[in-house]
């Protein structure tokens, strides 16, 4: 089977079978009865199977021709509003907005911090997460507007951006007694002669 059939061709099968002849099709398409046989024949040895099939003095679908059918009443319906979702986002244009989200960023701080953006019908809102390095990175090639991180941009010359805080956040540390009996150092410097992995952290 080829891939190299085209949309034409699928449109030409779509209106010979709501129309059921190739001359009904013709006279609505205002062309050739030739024209649309030979499309149509293009459409079936692209696909390698018969889509029509003798029946009396007329034609008819064949099992295949149904499911082609079926596939194209969707595809041609979808294409009948596009003129409506052009003539609607013309009216309407919409402020694009692409975010890249550190991956280090806390989900549900992360989505405190868009909420608001997204009440806005006129904004459209495109949010990438990855690593902070690559995502200033893609904000250097002005393919992010901005950056949600739990850290400032780094002094560097070569990167025209500036960093604003947005919010704070506690951290609460828990261990257990006998931990911090063994520390000579108070909190947060015990931390670097106790074993952290004994404690548990929540944001």
């Amino acid at each position: 089977m080829s891939n190299s059939y085209n949309y034409r061709h699928l449109y030409y099968f779509w209106v010979v079978a709501k129309e059921g002849s190739m001359s009904k099709a013709a006279e609505r398409l205002d062309i050739a009865v030739q024209t649309i046989s030979a499309q149509v024949h293009e459409l079936e040895k692209s696909l390698g199977y018969m889509l029509f099939k003798p029946a009396g003095r007329g034609i008819t679908l064949t099992e295949s021709g149904f499911a082609a059918l079926e596939i194209a009443d969707q595809i041609f319906s979808i294409g009948e509003k596009l003129p409506e979702a052009v003539r609607d986002a013309a009216k309407s244009p919409k402020t694009k907005i692409t975010v890249g989200v550190s991956d280090g960023l806390p989900k549900l701080i992360t989505r405190q911090l868009l909420e608001p953006i997204l009440k806005h019908k006129d904004v459209q809102l495109i949010a990438h997460e990855g690593e902070f390095e690559k995502l200033l990175a893609e904000l250097a090639l002005h393919r992010l507007d901005i950056i949600l991180a739990d850290r400032p941009a780094p002094n560097n010359k070569n990167l025209n951006v500036y960093s604003e805080e947005l919010t704070k956040t506690s951290i609460a540390w828990y261990g257990s007694k006998q931990l911090l009996k063994n520390s000579k150092k108070d909190f947060p410097e015990c931390l670097g002669e106790l074993n952290c992995c004994q404690f548990r952290s929540t944001i």
